[in-house]
This record gives structure tokens, C-alpha cells and sequence, in this order.
């Protein structure tokens, strides 16, 4: 055995044996002999001794020193001098062990302790001292040795996850240089001193490698820290590649032994931080032509599956691919594929505005840094991707979308087509456009910045005469300028809350224009104004309107929303009901025979129902002749003197009310003036077509199938028109039909359609007289009656599921309203008298019942109950506030039935 690594052994055995003892003197001197294997000693030892000590010994030496870590242990020597002399094995020994050895203790200790805040002490030391530095400058010389792969994973791990694991063991007593935002950029200061060293042993004749270095570049940036320590790490690089090729190099180095999985993260960074295209090229060289992974990143990544880049970060990209004469196919190569996305329609269509923002922005800055020669040989492939993505963009309803194809089509046919004659569009200049401008008259500048230069001239918007120079960006006004004291703060700013928006189409001022612009124009301003202003043409020109009624309606019915147009489904809607109360016999006869008709939608047969709806409660108004041609909005003129009217004329009223004395008073209000009903003579056209064909399925539509919603808006409908047809000559008819289409449908499974039929026919008790219905309807009475007071349809009752009532939990209306049982007092056959009517009466099987004769002594009789008793019945149990409407429907409808077929019986 070698005597020399017997004395090292020896000597470490013997100082893990002092440590035990409880001798303050003797461990101090032990500790002293033993740091000679350091050579930070006066006498250090050998160098055999000191690398076989650094190689098997130290690791297991620290951890022997963290084992005896104690406050008793510390202060067997006063002052603290035990505790430095502890520490500096630490903080002067092989960095990468001591390091390991500092996490190793931290994690592994339970809970807080004082051995914990000591070693998190301890390591906050070890990093403001810069042995960080050391333990990624040791890894930069192992690849001369035999490198320990798992060694370098695990210091690789350990210094990019310091500030998680320190964070979770030591929780809320945290250090400050834990903290991610303080540890990452001193970790960036580290690396650059590492790559100071490197660059002085390559020009000492040393051999090293960066590759560790660029791994723990790799993973901190892919867990997010690509701020914090290219924050740090860019500057530095940018001043210390300024001029020296041998800084230029180790920069490519570091960043080509990026690994795959994190080069993405880094370059992503570098395009960041970078402040221009020249320094990208410093940093990264050919870097793009070497790696397959990085020209993805550049090419592909950052400009088509991403669109995070700023304007800035896409100006320094595109100018590092620029930049050099190697680099320059892949701009173009770039360009034609933005532009051949640019002009897809499929992009177009499912692409957000911001992404078709970033593309176009890409676009003006690849034509930018091209030469016409470039532009020239590859001109047509260009010219087809840019017409076709003009075409796509003038053709959407969005209008970003058509201002963004105006501008980026005027700039890009200057620069690839110079010759030929210019594009020109007038739009309304915004901040984006403007933007858009200023990249596509910039040019690079001597050091790859961009400079404004009139390499493309300015593109002509809304004024074309407007001169160049002119902009309607305020520009800042010079230093030590009276623009304080010229401040127009003091004056009262004008009442602009009345003012319009200004429309450059007009709106029409006919009806039948408004036909044409509805169906044939391609002006989407013209289109909505003929929407808006359809209703009140209608209106004050009925004559006008009945000649196109039909026309027009078929137009509004079919019209669909192509643009944003607020409000757009009440437009037409009041469009559709002003053109059928204007034109009613031939709009409705209309309607109601597309209703049943092939290839509508579900909505568009709903909105049938709800014009023609709206339409005859117009019809049925009265007084509707003397308001109806005021229906369209008042022109300019007529606006001040309705909106000053009504203010003096308040005044006047409340003085007057103020100062009369009145002994009584009447009816406040006059009631609404007296008219026909209009809805008498078409309420047939609205009605009766609607009844007769419900019954007949079609291809797509299934009134008695799966299209109960539709079924259910019919019947209310129905009950509607109805209740409008109140006192005129076809009501009778109208109430026999609805019966006939109430007693089919009587037994429907949905609760909706079911709930518009117990309004039909409360529609047809109000609207039929008492006397035509006993006189014209008695069968249908009678079978609506039953129906009612029926045990399936009583409303009123429990339900099971599927809308049915069980009999066990459910009876009827009429049982409901059952005579009262008998008290314990009262016995059979006792006499007893009608507590209403005062009729005789006689106890029979535990019920009251009336005897004599009852047409003298109980006027009104039914079934042999007093009705005096059963109506009020029907209420029993029941409080009306929190009933539902339909059985408030079914029980009135009941009651009335009830009460017409027994007087007039």
C-alpha cells in the first residue's frame, strides 16, 4: 500500500474520530492539520495527496461535519471561530461536492430545525462568494477526464431547480437570494464569469467545453426563466462580442449545444432580448443553417404556429435571416410561404385577427429587407399568393380584416411589381394602419437596424391630396414651449352626446329601393341603412308598400344577418309587421302558406307565428288609423320642437293643477278612441290557413312529431289570434275551429303545447258571446267541460312523470268540488238547509244533499249539488298568488263553462 494514501487516510480517520470529542483546542487543531489537503495552508500537502483527499474522502468528510452540526457543538470554542472553521471546508473545497453535500443536508433534514437554517445559511454564503461559478467551471474541464454522465445530471438538476426545492423545505424562512427573481440573474453573472474563463484558457492553449454550460442555459429557460437570465446574460454578451471573434464563438458554441427539447426556449428568449438583428447575428452566427432544429424554431415556429413575437422581435428575427448572405434564401423562402398563408381563404376564415395582424406584419418586413433582384426571380409565385389573399380579405365582413388586405396590398405590389401600375384603396386610417406604414417604409440601416427611408412611397387613405408629411399622430411639443400656457382647459367643451355617426351611403328614400338594396347590393353601410329605415317607409307610403307587400315580405323572410348589424332580428321583425298590417289579406295569405311549406327552418316558421302575431294586435288597436303613418322616426326638422314641447307645457299643467280648486274629480284619462277592428275583415287570412294542415307531416317538418316547440308556439298563437278577433262576425267560426283543433291534440305528451291549448280555449270563452256559444257550440262545450274536469288533464293535480296525473294521487276539478261531509254531529237523514241558497236538505251517506223541489228551493242545481257550494270548492286548498297561470286557466275556464251550460239549460 502506497505510505502517502495511508497518511491522508490515516489523517482524515483520525479527525472523524476529534470530531466526537468534546475538546474545543483539539478539534480546532485537527480541523486546521486537515485543511493542508485544501492547499489553503501555509505547508500545503502534496498534490497526489491532495487529489486522492478531494477525490474518495471529501464528500464522506463533509457529511461527517454536518452530522456534528449542533449549537452545543459550535460553541465549544468562543467567538464563532469553531463555526468559520467548519464553514470554510464549505466554501474553500472542490465546489461541485460541497455543493451536492449543501443540498443533500438541506433536503434531508425534517422540518425546521437549527441545522437547516444553518446549512440554508450556508449556501446563501457559498453563492454570494461565486462558487457557483466554480461548480459550473469544474464540469467545463471534465471532458479531458473520464466525465461522470450521472454526476453532471444531478449537479444539472440541482442548480436549475434550487430556488423550488429551497422554496418547499424551507417554506415561508426563505432567504432573499433563494427567491427565483434574485437567484437567476446571479446565476447568468455566473455563467458569464464561467465563459470569461473559458475564453482566457482558449487563448492560454487550453482545451474546455461549454456544453454543461449550455445545459444549464437549456433547462432554466424551459422552465420559464428565459427574462431573468437572459436578462442578464444578453447584455453582457453584447458588449463582450463587440469586436472580438474568440466571444463570438463561444457564444455560437453555447448555443448550438443547446439541447433539442430546450432550443425552442432559448431561442425564443435570445429573439427577445435581443435589441436588434445585428446583435442576434453576434450571438447566434449561422446557428440556423447548422442546426435543422433552430431553422424550424426561426422559420416555422416563430412566425406560423406562434404569434406571442412583438413588432421589435420579428423585425430582429427577420433582419438576422437577412443579415448574411448564407441566410438570405431562407427569407426568401420565408416570405413565400407568409404570403402563400397570407392568401389563403381557409386562413382567412378560421385564423384570429391578431394572428392575420402578425402574419402581415412579417410579410411588409421580409419585402423590406429584400432587393429587388430577390423580389424579381421569384415575382409571379408572389403576385398569385398576394392577389389571392386581396381578394380573400376585400370579401370579408370584417372590416380590420378588408383594411388590413388594402394595406398590406398597396405596399407589397410597390415592392414586388415596381413597374406595373399601383394599387390604391381608400380606407379610414387607425393606429395599425399607421403601424403597418412605418414598417413598410423603413429599410435596414449600415448596422441591420431599421431606418425610415422613402424606399415605398406613402400609400394615399381617406384624402388623396393629403401631403406626405401630414399625420394625425399629435407630435410631442418641444422642450421649453408655451404649449402650457396656450392650454384651452378653461373653455366649456360643446354638448356633442345628440351628434350622429356619419354614413357614407345614404339611406334610401323609397320602398322599392329598399327592395333593390336589400337583395342586390353589395355595400354592407347601404344594406344596413336600408334595413333601418324599411319600417318607417312602410309606413308613411302604404300605397307604395302594397305594390312590392309580397315581394318584400318573401325578401325579409329569407333575409339572413351578413353583418354585425346591431339589433339586426328587431329590424326585421318590425319590418316583417309593418308590411303586414299594411298590406294584410295578401302578406298573411302569404305567411301562413309558407309556414307549411318545404325547405324553412324551424325558426323562420316561429317567426311567422310571432309576425303575425304582432301584426293582428296592430290591427286589433284602437285608434290604430290616427297614429300609424307617425310609426317612422321624425325627421331633422321635427326634433327640437318635440323635445322643447313637452317641457313648457309641464310647467304650464303643474301651475295650473297648483292653483285650481276642484270639489271633485273625475276620470283623469281619456280612454283610448273608438274605431273599428280592423283584424274583422283579415282576421280569416290569419287564422284558418294555420288550423287546416297541422295534421300533415312533411320531410322536414313534423308538427305532431318531434316539432313540439313549433306545435305549442302554434297553439298560443292560435289563442291570440282568437282573444284579437274579440266581437267580430268570424269569431264564431274561429272558436269552433280551435275547439275542433283543441280536442285533437287534448291528449300531447308536452307540457308546452298542452299549456297553449288551455289558453286557446280560455281565448275562445272571452271571445265568443255567451249566447252564439250555447247557441253554436253546445257539443264542443260539453266536451271541453269534460275535458277540464277530466282526471288526465286537471293541471291542478299531482303529476307523475311524462306530464300524466296518477289516480291515486289526483282527482279531478269536479271531485274537488264535492259537497261537504257530514260533522260528527250530524246524522243520517237529518234535515239541514243550504247555508248559500237556503234550500232543504236531508244527511244521505255521510254527504249533505238538497231535496225538495229544486228549481223552487235551489235555483241553480247541478248533478244534484247546490252549485253555490261546488264552485267555491273548486278554490278550496289553493292560494291564488302562488298558483301557476294555467291552473288559474283551466279553473276559470271550468267555472266559466260550468256556470253558461247551467243557466242556460
Amino acid at each position: 500500500m502506497d505510505p502517502a494514501l495511508s497518511a491522508v487516510r490515516l489523517s482524515v480517520r483520525e479527525a472523524v474520530h476529534t470530531l466526537s470529542s468534546e475538546d474545543g483546542g483539539r478539534i480546532f487543531s485537527t480541523l486546521g492539520s486537515l485543511k493542508r489537503y485544501l492547499g489553503q495552508t501555509e505547508n500545503p500537502a502534496l498534490p497526489g495527496e491532495q487529489e486522492e483527499f478531494a477525490r474518495v474522502h471529501f464528500s464522506a468528510f463533509l457529511r461527517c461535519l454536518v452530522s456534528k452540526l449542533s449549537p452545543d457543538w459550535l460553541e465549544l470554542l468562543p467567538d464563532g471561530q469553531l463555526e468559520e472553521l467548519w464553514a470554510s471546508f464549505f466554501l474553500e473545497g472542490p465546489a461541485d461536492q460541497a455543493f451536492l453535500v449543501l443540498m443533500e443536508s438541506i433536503e434531508g433534514t425534517a422540518g425546521p430545525s437549527f441545522r437547516l437554517m444553518k446549512m440554508a445559511q450556508l449556501l446563501a454564503r457559498f453563492l454570494s462568494a461565486g462558487r457557483m461559478a466554480a461548480v459550473l467551471e469544474g464540469q467545463c474541464w471534465q471532458h479531458t477526464e473520464s466525465a461522470s454522465p450521472l454526476l453532471q445530471e444531478t449537479l444539472l438538476i440541482r442548480v436549475v431547480t434550487l430556488p423550488d426545492r429551497l422554496g418547499n423545505r424551507l417554506q415561508r424562512e426563505s432567504l432573499a437570494v433563494f427567491l427565483p427573481q434574485n437567484y437567476f440573474p446571479l446565476l447568468g453573472e455566473e455563467i458569464v464569469r464561467v465563459l470569461q474563463a473559458v475564453v482566457d484558457s482558449l487563448r492560454g492553449g487550453l482545451d474546455c467545453s461549454v456544453s454543461f454550460v449550455s445545459q444549464v442555459l437549456g433547462k432554466a429557460c424551459v422552465h420559464g426563466r428565459q427574462k431573468e437570465i437572459l436578462g442578464v446574460l444578453v447584455p453582457r454578451l453584447m458588449a463582450l462580442t463587440q469586436g472580438s471573434c474568440l466571444w463570438q464563438r463561444v457564444c455560437w458554441r453555447l448555443v448550438e449545444r443547446v439541447p433539442d427539447r430546450a432550443m425552442e426556449a432559448v431561442l425564443t428568449g435570445l429573439v427577445e432580448a435581443a435589441p436588434g438583428p445585428e446583435v442576434l447575428s453576434r450571438l447566434l452566427g449561422n446557428l440556423v443553417m447548422n442546426s435543422r432544429k433552430a431553422q424550424f424554431v426561426l422559420t416555422q415556429k416563430l412566425l406560423f404556429l406562434q404569434y406571442r413575437c412583438t413588432t421589435p422581435m420579428l423585425q430582429s428575427l427577420l433582419g438576422y435571416l437577412a443579415t448574411d448572405s448564407q441566410r438570405r434564401p431562407l427569407l426568401v423562402q420565408a416570405l413565400k410561404e407568409l404570403l402563400e398563408t397570407w392568401g389563403s381563404s381557409s386562413a382567412v376564415r378560421h385564423t384570429p385577427l391578431p394572428q392575420q395582424r402578425y402574419v402581415s406584419k412579417a410579410v411588409l418586413i421580409c419585402l423590406v429587407h429584400l432587393g429587388d433582384a430577390e423580389l424579381h426571380d421569384s415575382r409571379d409565385e408572389l403576385l398569385a399568393s398576394l392577389m389571392a389573399g386581396v381578394k380573400c380579405r376585400l370579401d370579408s365582413s370584417l372590416p380590420p380584416v378588408r383594411r388590413l388586405g388594402m394595406v398590406v396590398a398597396e405596399v407589397a405590389s410597390t415592392r414586388i411589381h415596381p413597374e406595373g401600375p399601383p394599387l390604391r384603396f381608400q380606407y379610414e386610417e387607425d393606429e395599425l394602419s399607421r403601424e403597418m406604414l412605418a414598417l413598410a417604409t423603413s429599410r435596414p440601416a449600415a448596422d441591420g437596424s431599421l431606418e425610415t427611408g422613402p424606399s415605398v412611397p406613402p400609400v394615399a387613405a381617406d384624402t388623396p391630396d393629403k401631403e406626405p408629411e401630414e399625420s394625425d399622430i399629435p407630435q410631442p411639443p418641444p422642450d421649453g414651449s408655451d404649449s402650457e400656457l396656450d392650454s384651452d382647459d378653461e373653455f366649456v367643451p360643446y354638448d356633442m352626446s345628440g351628434d350622429q355617426e356619419l354614413k357614407s351611403s345614404k339611406a334610401p328614400m323609397y320602398v322599392r329601393d329598399c327592395v333593390e338594396a336589400l337583395t342586390t347590393s353589395e355595400n354592407w353601410e347601404r344594406w344596413e341603412a336600408a334595413l333601418r329605415a324599411l319600417e318607417g317607409l312602410v309606413f308613411r307610403s302604404p300605397a307604395a308598400t302594397r305594390e312590392v307587400s309580397v315581394e318584400l315580405a318573401k325578401v325579409l323572410l329569407h333575409l339572413e344577418e351578413k353583418t354585425s348589424v346591431a339589433g339586426f332580428e328587431g329590424l326585421r321583425q318590425r319590418a316583417l309587421v309593418a308590411v303586414t298590417v299594411t298590406d294584410p289579406a295578401r302578406v298573411a295569405k302569404y305567411l301562413t302558406s309558407q309556414f307549411y311549406a318545404l325547405n324553412y327552418s324551424l325558426r323562420q316558421r316561429m317567426d311567422i307565428l310571432d309576425v303575425l302575431t304582432l301584426a293582428a294586435q296592430e290591427l286589433s288597436r284602437p285608434g290604430r288609423l290616427g297614429r300609424a303613418p307617425q310609426r317612422g322616426s321624425p325627421g331633422p326638422a321635427s326634433q327640437p320642437s318635440s323635445a322643447v314641447a313637452p317641457a313648457w307645457r309641464a310647467v304650464v299643467e303643474e301651475r295650473i293643477r297648483s292653483k285650481t280648486r276642484r270639489f271633485s274629480k273625475g276620470s283623469v284619462g281619456r280612454g283610448p278612441a273608438a274605431g273599428p277592428n280592423e283584424f274583422n275583415s283579415v282576421a280569416g287570412y290569419f287564422f284558418f290557413p294555420l288550423v287546416q294542415h297541422f295534421d300533415r307531416p312533411l320531410v322536414t317538418f313534423d308538427l305532431l312529431g318531434d316539432d313540439q316547440l313549433v306545435l305549442g308556439r302554434l297553439a298560443h298563437t292560435l289563442g291570440a289570434l282568437m282573444y284579437l278577433a274579440v266581437n267580430t262576425t268570424v269569431a264564431v267560426p274561429m272558436g269552433k275551429a280551435l275547439l275542433e283543433f283543441v280536442w285533437a291534440l287534448r291528449f300531447h305528451g308536452d307540457a308546452y303545447v298542452r299549456r297553449g291549448l288551455l289558453s286557446a280555449v280560455s281565448s275562445v270563452l272571452l271571445s265568443v258571446p255567451a249566447e252564439r256559444l250555447l247557441a253554436d257550440l253546445p257539443d264542443e262545450l260539453l266536451e271541453a267541460r269534460a275535458w277540464l274536469a277530466g282526471e288526465r288533464w286537471a293541471v291542478v293535480g299531482g303529476r307523475q312523470a311524462g306530464g300524466r296525473c296518477s289516480p291515486s294521487s289526483h282527482e279531478g276539478l269536479w271531485s274537488r268540488a264535492e259537497a261537504p261531509e257530514l260533522s260528527k254531529t250530524q246524522s243520517k237523514g237529518q234535515r239541514l238547509s243550504c247555508p248559500q241558497c237556503g234550500g232543504g236538505g236531508t244527511a244521505i251517506r255521510g254527504h249533505w244533499s238538497p231535496t225538495g223541489a229544486p228549481q223552487r228551493r235551489h235555483p241553480v242545481m247541478r248533478d244534484g249539488v247546490c252549485l253555490f257550494w261546488k264552485i267555491p270548492n273548486l278554490w278550496k286548498g289553493y292560494k291564488v298568488s302562488t298558483m301557476d297561470p294555467r291552473q288559474i286557466h283551466q279553473i276559470l275556464a271550468f267555472c266559466h263553462i260550468l256556470l253558461l251550460t247551467t243557466f242556460f239549460s
